[in-house]
């Protein structure tokens, strides 16, 4: 059995979405000074974090990536507001003997016509959370940049995406595959604490810090097909996830009004 990825082509996707998002900024951003007041404003960002896994989840996933959008509200007390999303996807499967059930003498899978066939096995999942921040205007060139630190809550749920490609294995095809998926989900929290930068003029703007999150979830599916003697545990899972978090904040202002001087 082979077992591949495609987490490159989804991270150029999506970086070219963020391209778009920093062209759409540098307009809308031509008008206004943030450098001597606290500015309220709409507070969107697409961002990419790099996590390691721990507890329950690193039993089954190593490293993970999220891909994330976050859309709210800066208060002009520097308060942060909002909903926020993120994709997460890896190719690191720690789970050792998932399709033994299937596999010949060689270790290899076999499709309907007898050939081999190339499985692909990735971790994917995916969050959606209710945010709060602030930002504590320290170390910061105006008083819209500084500390920045943010909790969440919200749900989670994650899984192993399965796929055959061009060969057709029937045991692993369509509803089987989600006797060995291992969906699980729940409740998940989140924090954050960074730095949040917000230039005087200009769409240079964005945040980076450190980001942990935890999720209590629960396994979703009755039997795993892979070891079908043993029972699916329904205790909560605590599934952490641990790493960094960059994003391109896309604050939108008001346009500032024109001033005229006469003589």
């Amino acid at each position: 059995m082979k077992t591949t990825s495609k987490p490159i082509k989804i991270f150029i996707y999506n970086l070219t979405l963020c391209g778009f998002f920093i062209l759409f900024a540098s307009n809308i951003n031509a008008q206004r000074n943030a450098s001597d007041t606290i500015i309220s404003t709409p507070w969107v960002s697409v961002s990419y974090g790099g996590n390691w896994t721990g507890g329950d989840l690193k039993e089954r996933y190593g490293y993970l990536n999220h891909i994330g959008f976050f859309a709210g509200y800066k208060t002009k007390r520097n308060w942060i507001y909002g909903i926020e999303g993120n994709f997460i996807f890896g190719n690191q499967i720690n789970l050792t003997g998932l399709f033994d059930n299937l596999t010949d003498s060689k270790g290899n899978i076999t499709d309907v016509n007898g050939d081999i066939a190339i499985v692909q096995v990735v971790s994917r999942g995916m969050n959606v959370n209710a945010a709060i921040g602030k930002i504590f205007p320290v170390l910061s060139p105006n008083k819209n940049s500084g500390i920045y630190a943010k909790v969440g809550i919200g749900f989670l749920a994650h899984k192993m995406r399965i796929e055959t490609r061009d060969h057709v294995v029937p045991q692993i095809e369509l509803d089987y595959r989600k006797g060995y998926d291992r969906l699980a989900s729940g409740i998940n929290i989140h924090q954050f604490l960074g730095y949040a930068f917000m230039a005087n003029r200009g769409a240079f703007n964005f945040y980076g810090g450190f980001y942990a999150q935890q999720g209590f979830t629960k396994n979703r599916r009755d039997v795993f097909f892979d070891q079908p003697e043993i029972p699916v545990s329904n205790e909560s899972r605590i599934d952490m996830q641990y790493g960094f978090k960059i994003a391109w904040l896309i604050p939108v202002y008001k346009r500032l009004p024109k001033s005229y001087y006469y003589d």
